[in-house]
């Protein structure tokens, strides 16, 4: 990742906002590190500045107290819009079963996002999956305990992820986010195959 005065400042800030955050799963990670992770695959695929800061600050709308106002006068319109472009929105819905609004909002969104999202969106998944998988390969239990049971809206969700990014995205990052969607699936199955034993 290129040091700029832009991607200390997104630093700063990330690890401000969610200061009192942190990653779910065995160890209580510091939130920040899924951020920072994010921001250096993004950084593996373009040296576009704007792109860094907003996988820095892609879940800061979503997460914190920080206002799209906020987030525009501090790093710009197009950081924003990148920002927007991978946040879930904030929907009042009563409906527990299947998958969410948010959910399906989100996924409206991808359809219509920029490049420059889709890498980022691409890398936030590439750094969840792959923590999911590293974490939880040899202990399913945990992981169903941890991330509850409900497998078809997870993969549904995952694999319209999969259809976007395939169908929009032209940036190499692909092939990585294909090859650990790849063993997302098969950790899943793994899962599914063992629960179904008991």
């Amino acid at each position: 990742m290129s040091y700029s005065y832009a991607v200390e400042q997104a630093i700063r800030a990330a690890s401000v906002l969610h200061k009192d955050q942190v990653r779910k799963g065995k160890v209580p990670y510091p939130y920040v590190t899924h951020l920072f992770a994010v921001a250096m695959i993004v950084s593996d695929y373009t040296s576009d500045e704007n792109t860094i800061v907003a996988a820095l600050l892609h879940d800061t709308l979503e997460d914190t107290d920080y206002t799209e106002a906020e987030l525009e006068d501090d790093f710009g319109g197009d950081v924003k819009d990148i920002v927007l472009s991978v946040t879930e929105p904030s929907l009042k819905t009563d409906d527990k079963s299947g998958v969410s609004e948010q959910k399906k909002q989100y996924l409206k969104q991808l359809k219509v996002a920029s490049e420059r999202a889709l890498v980022v969106a691409a890398a936030d998944k590439i750094h969840n999956m792959r923590s999911i998988v590293e974490e939880y390969y040899d202990n399913h239990s945990e992981f169903i305990a941890d991330f509850g049971s409900s497998f078809d809206d997870r993969m549904y969700m995952y694999q319209e992820i999969s259809n976007t990014l395939n169908r929009n995205l032209k940036n190499a990052i692909l092939s990585e986010f294909n090859s650990v969607f790849t063993e997302y699936k098969n950790f899943i199955q793994d899962v599914e195959k063992k629960r179904n034993e008991y």
